[in-house]
């Protein structure tokens, strides 16, 4: 029996498929204003002070929370806080504001494609690829280092995402509607425990994509799966 080829197309998420749409302390201070705190704060304040809540927060929990059970939402509430307590040391923050950055942060409000038409290139670039007699399938994935608001984000920009991440339950192969999924699976440092360049993420993503194609792993002793790798950037002319 020959042994079956497939492709692995592999994307980071943070600046090649999504953006934010305006600088992200620009974001927290116009957020700040919406929740009623002072018209004075600025970007270039908040850009400070975030830093260091961001700095302080990795160091005393690791990988975004995850690393001490607190998970990625608590993990950045507490970032919120230490950002805006130095400059609004004298008042509570208003209890809207922490809600309302995590969800802007986890959704189409806070971000944008990095290309209108990424999803059409998507598609197209599966179509061409999976026409080719070499290969047998074309998984598309993201490897990034991120916490677990990525699938989310994506799916508000428009792609369909497949449910299936590290540690997960390999579930629906097909996308709303019957259609197939944009992004096969999500593979976050968040999940794996290791970022990027550490190979095990890498290792991991390959056993997600070894669960899409149902190789159970991709690498098992015995599988006739075979793979061809390519970490990708989407782009379009001009």
């Amino acid at each position: 029996m020959s042994r079956r080829r497939h492709l692995l197309l592999c994307f980071d998420a943070f600046g090649t498929l999504f953006a934010p749409k305006l600088p992200i302390a620009e974001q927290y201070a116009l957020a700040a204003r919406d929740s009623g705190l002072v018209d004075t704060i600025t970007a270039a304040q908040v850009q400070q002070t975030f830093k260091a809540a961001f700095i302080s927060q990795s160091k005393l929990h690791p990988n975004y929370g995850r690393a001490s059970g607190m998970g990625a939402e608590k993990w950045w509430t507490n970032v919120i806080r230490e950002t805006f307590h130095p400059l609004t040391s004298t008042r509570p923050l208003p209890p809207s504001l922490a809600p309302a950055l995590l969800h802007r942060f986890s959704s189409a409000e806070g971000y944008a494609l990095t290309d209108p038409a990424l999803p059409a290139l998507l598609r197209a670039a599966r179509s061409a690829l999976a026409a080719s007699p070499a290969v047998d399938k074309v998984v598309v994935g993201v490897i990034t280092n991120s916490d677990d608001r990525v699938p989310s984000i994506l799916s508000s920009l428009g792609l369909r995402t497949g449910p299936l991440r590290a540690g997960g339950a390999m579930d629906d192969a097909r996308g709303g509607g019957g259609l197939p999924w944009d992004v096969d699976f999500h593979c976050m440092s968040y999940d794996v425990g290791h970022a990027k360049p550490d190979r095990r993420i890498f290792e991991a993503a390959v056993g997600l994509a070894g669960e899409v194609v149902g190789e159970g792993g991709g690498r098992r002793r015995g599988s006739r799966c075979t793979w061809g790798m390519s970490l990708g950037r989407m782009w379009s002319g001009g």
